[in-house]
């Protein structure tokens, strides 16, 4: 982006120095790791009582895995949610902690559902086999160890990869491990739905290329007709202030050439001239001096730009359009389990009161920063626009993608507790709320690397573009969802950051390959993993 409309934010990714890394465990560090302690041992002393106290040392190590699994999303997935944010200055990591804190764990109590499918996407066919309940518990918890370990080798390195081809690969990698003891190696295969491996496999490629489309066009036409605009009106300006500089230098010189009558008698007309600025009525015509008729002139200049046209004719047409879709993502995708009961009409209308109570505040917030210098008007008016669109994102991504950590850990609830395996299990609340606080702190301990490469590392960000990578993310993943394409929200928001890198011209390719590689590896690298994990919780078990 043109550097006039960069801000004074430093290079690295922490906006307040407060976020900068420190060595050593700071204060929040150990509070958070006090609240991580106190929440495991609470649910763990409640779920011993949920599951009859049945298999007590499968659930502690089960209660490990899945909140260790919770813990990773949140360095990764969560932290690849707010990267956009925290790059482009408008939070702080410990802002975008707070946000997620209350947004992700909300999204995940309120709206996550109180069932929860026992094997996510219909992956692997289990019904051909004679399957134990323990053998079944091992599967979910090879699967939430072999993900875990995964999205922690990738979050320590920056990659932001999908949690939901971790998981799917954890379930099919200890799913295979079971069907060879079993059955040998030829039906263990076949217990694997392959053509939804390759609809994975589509996503690799259809998640970012659609992300970035959305993003290249949205951004491309912010940037011609807002940011660009502001540019040419702040090019103006600094010309203007320049001839104003200029211009009291020039009387400056030429009033120390006047004698002391001279100059007696001009600042006498200097007088008149300023108290007729303020007369009712006023005119070019009443002033005396050249210094202020030259002076009334830029100041005519500049009081005709109209500086800040673009932030309050196109800014809230673009609100009104991030508001349309995010409340449409909200009470489609991320309200979809709280059964609101609206009809299709109401649900619109709805979105359109949304929409339109935004485009009338961000219009009236427009009007109040004229006052306020230009740059620092974009900045803070797309950076409230951004916190929106974090906040809807992050709910939805609570009230949906939370599962990737709790379907797994419920199945293996209901197994513990009813002795079978059923299509779907309850999800209790207090497991909820432990996996979200995992899921926080994880953001807050391991996140950092994974916000580098979002918010800084593959291009720089400003408020107009994190908001437009953001909303084009929330777009493509509701468009996804009606349509029914296979898509990874984290690829998306990838795909979304490149075409902002695209538009400016400043995209760092050479990081995307390492990440593009570990989006391809992801699947197997956990399938690896939960066979192995799978045969050693047999061997002991």
């Amino acid at each position: 982006m043109n550097q006039t409309m960069q801000t004074s934010i430093p290079d690295g990714i922490y906006p307040l120095s407060e976020d900068a890394p420190r060595k050593g465990f700071s204060t929040f560090d150990m509070g958070f790791a006090a609240l991580f302690v106190l929440a495991s041992v609470a649910f763990m002393l409640w779920g011993l009582d949920y599951t009859n106290h049945t298999q007590v040392a499968v659930f502690m190590l089960a209660t490990a895995f899945g909140l260790f699994m919770a813990f990773n999303i949140g360095g990764n997935d969560v932290a690849n949610s707010f990267g956009t944010s925290v790059g482009a200055g408008t939070l702080t990591i410990k802002q975008a902690l707070a946000v997620a804190a209350i947004f992700e764990v909300s999204g995940a109590v309120i709206a996550g559902g109180e069932v929860t499918d026992t094997i996510r996407s219909g992956i692997v066919d289990l019904g051909g086999v004679n399957v134990d309940p323990m053998h079944f518990v091992f599967i979910m918890m090879a699967a939430l160890l072999a993900a875990a370990l995964w999205l922690l080798f990738a979050s320590r390195r920056g990659w932001p990869v999908s949690t939901t081809h971790s998981i799917v690969g954890g379930i099919v990698g200890s799913s295979i491990a079971l069907g060879v003891i079993l059955s040998g190696g030829e039906a263990a295969l076949s217990l694997v739905q392959w053509d939804k491996i390759g609809t994975i496999a589509m996503s690799w490629v259809l998640s970012p290329v659609l992300g970035g489309l959305v993003s290249y066009s949205l951004f491309t036409l912010i940037k011609r007709h807002i940011l660009r605009y502001n540019e040419r009106m702040l090019d103006e300006l600094r010309r203007l202030h320049k001839e104003r500089r200029q211009l009291r230098e020039e009387h400056k010189t030429a009033f120390e050439r006047m004698s002391d009558i001279q100059k007696m008698s001009y600042t006498h007309m200097l007088v008149r001239d300023s108290e007729a600025l303020d007369e009712e009525g006023f005119t070019a015509e009443d002033l005396e001096t050249d210094y202020y008729r030259r002076l009334h002139e830029l100041r005519e200049q500049k009081a005709s730009l109209a500086a800040h046209k673009a932030l309050q004719n196109w800014v809230p047409l673009v609100a009104a359009g991030g508001a349309t879709i995010i409340s449409a993502m909200l009470l489609f995708k991320g309200l979809k389990n709280m059964e609101l009961g609206l009809s299709t009409l109401n649900t619109y209308l709805v979105i359109g009161m949304i929409a339109a109570a935004v485009w009338m505040a961000t219009f009236i917030f427009a009007r109040t920063l004229r006052g306020t210098s230009l740059d620092r008007s974009t900045f803070l008016i797309f950076s409230w626009l951004q916190v929106f669109t974090a906040s809807g994102f992050a709910f939805s991504h609570g009230a949906n993608d939370i599962a990737n950590a709790i379907g797994p850990f419920a199945a293996i609830l209901d197994v513990l507790r009813h002795g079978e395996i059923g299509a779907s299990a309850a999800v209790p609340a207090p497991a909820m709320i432990a996996f979200g606080i995992a899921l926080v702190v994880g953001l807050w301990f391991i996140g950092k690397e994974v916000i580098a490469t979002v918010g800084h590392n593959l291009t720089k960000m400003h408020p107009a573009s994190g908001f437009t990578a953001e909303l084009a993310a929330a777009a493509v993943v509701m468009l996804a969802s009606i349509m029914g394409l296979p898509v990874s929200s984290t690829h998306i928001l990838i795909g979304a950051v490149l075409g902002i890198g695209i538009v400016n011209r400043q995209t760092n390719w050479a990081l995307m390959k390492p990440i593009a590689a570990a989006w391809v590896i992801t699947l197997p690298a956990a399938g690896a993993l939960s066979a192995l994990v799978f045969v050693v919780l047999d061997a002991i078990f």
